[in-house]
């Protein structure tokens, strides 16, 4: 069982909360070019219906400031509430003050406290960017990143370091100087008047043990929310394995209130990966369920035939599209198992642990399919329409099983 980090301070962002016990919320961030309404309000909802809950935008032009309150009104209009929150480098300071309809809009402003600026002028536009939070009482991220940290900072811990009696390795200074930069924000921001509720804080590094330690430093030294991800994750496997772990690894032990998995989309694949990838991390951990799990055999020499691969897909498939409409009408559907087995060896035994479960035939084997409910055998199925028989079967599984919401709805009155 995984412990939630106790004393961590929940963050409401639009309408979502995290920290302080709350479920981990699953964020993901567009690619467009803000500016370019339609472009971005179709990127939203698509993030959205794949099951983001926070979506973060880039706001570095003046035009990109101008259409976050458009985009904002479209979605509205289109039945969509997603948190939007503004992705500052730079010029944040100039961009919240001059466009207060951006301001007021946004869920919550990340701001990074390596890019803000320098010298005098660092403090004064990270002061500007917090006095304007809260103005319109936002919450703010504070999202150091190894990539633009703070150069000023890094350069005094390695000198304090060289003169050390016994100094410390450049990677332990590194991890010291990102959680020593997101903390001071932190706390300069609280100094000026914003809520120990309205920060969230974030250290992004591309490094599996990197971030688990300087994570593990954090929750050691702060009771702010935390956001995890790496950053510059990777593509394709190497993403995903790499983010899996790590953050795994965290949430594992209870740190971490809000994820997003940093992939670098294939070419011609769609934004939304992130989303599923975050969902399956916290579903296999059992931090959270989004959908139906669905447990398939790799295949072996007895299932040369490709037939149990094809429907395997298109039973993930037909559960995805159809969680949308499970999930507002039935509680506790995303918590079924379902199997799909490519051959007699253990498609029945596994079918029979699963909610409900086929068992195909392997090469050579007589074509039949048994499938089971609760551990019980209901029937076998035959022919060329397998696929959509045991479809239709997990359709009424469903219809039978599981608790309609307005059923208890009206049990609780």
């Amino acid at each position: 069982m995984i412990e939630s980090r106790h004393n961590t301070h929940s963050v409401k962002v639009g309408n979502i909360t995290m920290g302080g016990g709350s479920p981990v919320v699953v964020q993901s961030m567009t690619d467009t070019d803000t500016a370019d309404i339609n472009r971005t309000v179709d990127q939203i909802k698509l993030l959205t219906d794949a099951g983001s809950e926070i979506v973060r935008v880039t706001v570095n032009t003046e035009e990109a400031a101008a259409a976050v309150p458009k985009i904002y009104e479209i979605l509205q209009k289109q039945g969509y509430n997603t948190p939007i929150v503004g992705d500052f480098h730079y010029n944040g300071h100039m961009l919240l003050e001059k466009y207060q309809g951006c301001a007021e809009t946004l869920a919550k402003y990340r701001i990074n406290p390596g890019n803000v600026g320098f010298g005098n002028k660092k403090d004064d536009r990270f002061n500007s960017m917090i006095d304007v939070a809260i103005r319109h009482n936002k919450p703010v991220r504070i999202g150091v990143n190894w990539g633009s940290l703070d150069k000023e900072l890094a350069t005094r811990l390695m000198d304090e370091n060289s003169k050390a009696e016994r100094p410390k390795s450049s990677e332990e200074i590194l991890h010291e100087a990102l959680v020593l930069s997101s903390l001071t924000s932190a706390n300069a921001a609280v100094a000026r008047g914003l809520g120990e509720d309205k920060i969230v804080i974030s250290c992004k590094v591309s490094r599996v043990q990197d971030l688990v330690s300087v994570y593990n430093m954090l929750a050691q030294r702060c009771n702010y929310a935390l956001h995890l991800g790496l950053t510059e994750a990777g593509m394709g496997s190497k993403g995903i394995v790499a983010s899996s772990i790590a953050m795994g690894i965290l949430l594992q032990n209870g740190i971490g209130d809000t994820i997003r998995t940093s992939l670098t989309p294939e070419p011609g694949a769609s934004r939304d990966k992130e989303v599923i990838v975050s969902q399956q991390i916290l579903q296999a951990i059992g931090v959270r369920n989004f959908t139906p799990e669905v447990t398939s055999c790799p295949g072996c020499g007895r299932t040369t035939s490709t037939f149990f691969r094809e429907l395997t897909d298109d039973v993930d498939g037909f559960l995805r599209k159809k969680m949308s409409e499970w999930a507002v009408s039935y509680k506790g559907v995303e918590q079924m198992k379902v199997a799909v087995m490519g051959c007699i060896v253990n498609g029945p035994g596994e079918s029979k642990h699963a909610n409900i479960g086929i068992s195909l035939p392997g090469t050579g084997e007589t074509p039949s399919a048994p499938v089971f409910m609760d551990g019980e055998k209901v029937t076998t199925l035959h022919g060329e329409g397998i696929s959509q028989q045991f479809k239709d079967m997990i359709e009424q599984y469903v219809h039978r099983t599981y608790t309609r919401h307005e059923d208890v709805i009206t049990s609780g009155q």
